[in-house]
């Protein structure tokens, strides 16, 4: 089951956290020997794969204010530790561990990063 947004940009989307949006890859119809396969085998698979659309900004490390030092400058400005992927990255990822939504009548999964399995990226694709 997935959920429909009604958002008509994507930039509009803010990713939270840990987590990753990605565009599942579109499943194959056939096997390598030329079987056609029924709708809906491929999207029971444990392990799918997909394009980094958006990607959160990363583990928060909660903000040290050190009492000791009065010159040092007081934020409490949160930072993080970024995530490994990048936008336009291919994502390898455990299917159960995403949320399907739908915009503009396409599919996106979220997961967290602890899901994805692998990256692949080809810097030579967007120059």
């Amino acid at each position: 089951m997935a959920i429909e947004i009604g958002i008509q940009k994507l930039d509009k989307f803010i990713i939270v956290g840990d987590r990753v949006l990605i565009k599942p890859k579109t499943p194959h119809d056939k096997t390598k020997t030329g079987l056609y396969l029924p709708p809906g085998v491929q999207e029971r698979e444990s392990i799918q794969t997909g394009y980094v659309v958006k990607v959160g900004p990363g583990y928060p490390i909660p903000a040290i204010n050190e009492i000791d030092e009065p010159w040092k400058d007081k934020s409490d400005e949160v930072k993080y530790v970024p995530l490994q992927p990048k936008v336009g990255d291919e994502a390898i990822y455990l299917q159960k561990s995403g949320w399907e939504i739908e915009f503009n009548n396409e599919k996106y999964v979220i997961v967290p990063h602890n899901a994805i399995l692998m990256l692949i990226r080809d810097d030579g694709l967007f120059t």
